[in-house]
């Protein structure tokens, strides 16, 4: 009776990972973005330096910093520009964004619940905890970035 019901254990927990497959980059993340996000964000863009360097420039343009690879991509939520990625993208529901969504939250999709899924997609992908809208520096009422939310970070490739 008992190895029937340890047998029966291991198989929900086994079914139960598998089910809640992760979110990689390769296989999710990547084919979002190079449907939403890379006319703007492609390898006609400018890399980030650059972009800084005139930001008014390139947004007249409608261009904005370079992201179409895995490493470029996570510079923008991990370092130098901790949670840029998520101001831009986020609803308004997170703490401190006060209830207006990121500039760039509208090109998730076409609908509302278009734009929820793949929040909730990119979310999943950031890490369970990790979307945070702090910054490396303090800014304002915002707090930097605390190394708890940094080590939350998951960005499976």
């Amino acid at each position: 009776m008992l190895k029937k019901l340890a047998a029966t254990l291991i198989f929900l927990l086994g079914a139960g990972a598998v089910a809640a497959q992760e979110v990689t980059y390769r296989t999710d993340i990547a084919p979002l973005w190079k449907s939403r996000c890379v006319a703007c964000h492609g390898a006609q863009s400018p890399e980030r330096a650059d972009f800084l360097l005139d930001e008014k420039g390139y947004a007249e343009k409608s261009q904005g910093p370079r992201m179409d690879s895995y490493e470029r991509l996570i510079a923008f939520i991990s370092w130098p520009d901790t949670g840029a990625f998520m101001r831009r993208l986020d609803d308004g529901s997170s703490q401190y964004a006060g209830g207006k969504s990121g500039n760039m939250y509208q090109y998730l999709g076409s609908t509302d619940a278009e734009r929820a899924a793949n929040l909730k997609l990119l979310k999943g992908w950031v890490g369970d905890g990790a979307w945070n809208l702090n910054r490396w520096n303090k800014r304002g009422d915002v707090p930097m970035v605390s190394k708890e939310q940094l080590d939350k970070i998951q960005l499976k490739y």
